[in-house]
């Protein structure tokens, strides 16, 4: 297992990135390194406009940095034409967003299949593991229920479900709580680290909730578009205290 962590699955190297409004260019990224092992559980967290959604989307491939690297599985992104990049986010990355992103007029069972048909699965196979999956998270038995049916605690799951449909490497969540009352959003912080521990996908999760910390294997503290420290778990349990004051 020691050595099967040691693999790379995320490496950000020198990541910049800058956005132009008018006269003013806003540094988002100054910079960032970062490194994240395959399996890894990572919480990126820090106050809003810190730049933690902007190194999301880099890593997502939801957006390119204006310099510096970002490699998935050694894959240079920024090598990829259009239609490569959609097929590595298609078959590599899942994702998770705090609205949910459901597409309303279908139903559970085929908002988890869609990503399959996309990737070119048959429709058999598809159904299938659409299924097995929505189990998995706990929705065996609202295959057929569409978003305005469930509550949002259900829809996230759904979207959990989705997010595994093409077996990924890493799973990226964006503030996948914040949508949630505290006893639900503690339910999907902790399915999220069982469909990590069980299915061995690497979860980042951008987020601004606290009760990450406790699941997370690593924390990355992001200021100011630069990465403040770096911490494991073990070592910011003994300090709840304090970084509850910093988030404040």
């Amino acid at each position: 297992m020691a050595n099967e962590k040691r693999e790379y699955v995320v490496r950000c190297k020198d990541l910049y990135k800058e956005f132009v409004m008018g006269d003013t260019v806003l540094q988002a990224l100054k910079g960032i390194q970062l490194d994240i092992y395959r399996g890894e559980y990572v919480s990126i967290m820090g106050p809003s406009g810190s730049g933690k959604s902007t190194l999301f989307n880099m890593v997502g491939g939801l957006d390119k940095p204006t310099s510096g690297t970002v490699f998935i599985n050694d894959v240079d992104m920024a090598q990829l034409d259009a239609q490569e990049l959609a097929y590595l986010r298609c078959r590599t990355i899942g994702y998770i967003f705090q609205t949910f992103n459901l597409i309303p007029v279908m139903t559970a069972l085929e908002n988890v299949v869609l990503p399959m048909i996309f990737a070119g699965v048959p429709q058999d196979e598809a159904v299938e593991r659409g299924i097995e999956l929505l189990k998995i998270v706990g929705l065996g038995d609202r295959l057929h229920h569409k978003p305005t049916e469930l509550s949002g605690g259900q829809q996230q799951r759904v979207a959990c479900a989705r997010a595994l449909a093409n077996n990924p490497a890493i799973i990226l969540a964006d503030e996948p709580t914040g949508n949630l009352d505290l006893k639900t959003g503690k339910e999907i912080i902790e399915l999220l680290r069982r469909l990590n521990k069980e299915q061995g996908v690497t979860v980042i999760s951008a987020t601004h909730d606290l009760k990450m910390i406790d699941i997370s294997d690593r924390i990355v503290w992001i200021r100011d578009g630069q990465i403040e420290r770096i911490e494991n778990r073990e070592d910011i349990e003994l300090k709840v205290g304090s970084v509850e004051h910093e988030e404040e």
